[in-house]
């Protein structure tokens, strides 16, 4: 494997920490300073649209000014917008806390494209395992994020304070990772030539396979994930339990990652990504057998293999959907569909878990899971009506 793939990873390892670290904390920070219970995750969706809203400008800019540059700029942001969240906590001001959180999820927005750059840093037969290399970065983030909300919660006399110290000094230390990075210039990864109407874009079979995988495997990930920390609260689980339950969540995230490309380049993508819909599914399922610690441990692991299964399959699936020149708009295009997807379910998730309860949020979900499998079906109907 390249050693700028390998960077990569590890500048998506500090990432993810940090997302991690955030997922454990926000909902906390949010029920103590929000006005209401409803509003507890509005900081987890604040940093998803801060997501959003960077996902057509990220993908533009590296267009323009290469990827090295877009993923400084994008560290920088977030940097800020950990001293932000300093300064939040310090004071008590919620509002304050959600600009902190919208500014980090700006700085994801950039870095949630390192997997495209390791597609283009690999040579063509290492793509899928590329992006696996690079998404595998997260399984040390799933020890280290965890851990780090553990040591950093009570340090000095407010609390998670010393969590954004940390999160401060992650992105510190991937500005030195990238600064260190060779990448390949816009020039050689950005085609020149007429590019296709956006619309044209949206309609192409592989793009609304791949768009509606990882949105799906991300929308309902990310919502049962978000409520998760609230309903183990709940049911008076500790905060321990709370983080190590998200811990083995990301370990089964991003571990897969070795080796999900092998399988899909052996029994095809579009088939490990019915099998990640069936996994968010059995998680689903899996969260109706009660509210205790062993009930929450697999629902999760089975929801982080789901979306592992759902949305690596998919960036591969999308990178052979388009032109060089119409790379940039068709990255834009999807990122925005998905990460606009797990805006609202983060948003959604305060209010659904507190009026519906765990078990019931869940049942809503497994139709939801199945939907890329309906559009599946639904192709290879058309595909058959044709011929």
């Amino acid at each position: 494997m390249p050693l700028t793939v390998t960077l990569l990873s590890f500048c998506q390892a500090l990432l993810v920490t940090g997302n991690v670290l955030l997922i454990a904390v926000s909902p906390l920070i949010g029920a103590s300073l929000a006005p209401s219970a409803s509003w507890s995750t509005a900081p987890v969706a604040t940093q998803w649209l801060g997501l959003m809203c960077a996902t057509i400008p990220a993908s533009l800019i590296m267009a323009r000014l290469g990827r090295k540059r877009g993923f400084i700029l994008g560290n920088i942001v977030g940097l800020v917008g950990a001293l932000v969240a300093v300064q939040a906590l310090m004071s008590e001001r919620f509002v304050l806390f959600l600009l902190a959180t919208w500014l980090i999820g700006i700085g994801i927005g950039f870095g949630q494209l390192y997997r495209f750059a390791a597609v283009e840093a690999a040579p063509a037969p290492m793509r899928d395992r590329a992006i696996g290399w690079v998404m595998g970065g997260g399984v040390l983030a799933a020890f280290a994020g965890p851990w780090l909300a553990r040591v950093s919660r009570e340090l000095g006399e407010v609390p998670f304070l010393g969590s954004f110290v940390g999160l401060a000094a992650l992105y510190a230390l991937a500005l030195v990772v990238l600064m260190l990075t060779r990448l390949p210039p816009a020039a050689r990864t950005h085609g020149d030539g007429i590019a296709l109407p956006l619309g044209k874009i949206l309609r192409q079979p592989g793009f609304i396979v791949a768009a509606s995988a990882a949105m799906v495997g991300y929308g309902v990930m990310n919502l049962a994930m978000t409520a998760t920390p609230l309903a183990m609260a709940g049911t008076g689980q500790p905060f321990n339990h709370v983080s190590m339950t998200i811990q083995w969540h990301m370990v089964a995230m991003f571990l897969p990652s070795f080796f999900t490309g092998h399988l899909a380049t052996r029994f095809g993508a579009k088939r490990v990504i019915v099998a990640g819909c069936l996994l968010l599914v059995a998680s689903a399922l899996a969260a109706q057998g009660g509210v205790g610690l062993a009930g929450f441990n697999v629902a999760l692991i089975l929801l982080g293999l789901g979306w592992n299964f759902t949305f690596l399959p998919a960036t591969g699936l999308l990178t052979e959907s388009y032109r060089p020149v119409d790379k940039a708009r068709t990255q834009a295009a999807n990122e925005f569909l998905v990460f606009g997807t797990a805006a609202t379910t983060a948003l959604l998730a305060g209010p659904l878990v507190t009026h519906l309860g765990w078990a019931t949020l869940n049942l809503v979900l497994i139709p939801v899971a199945l939907v890329p499998v309906a559009v599946l079906v639904w192709q290879r109907r058309m595909r058959l009506a044709s011929a």
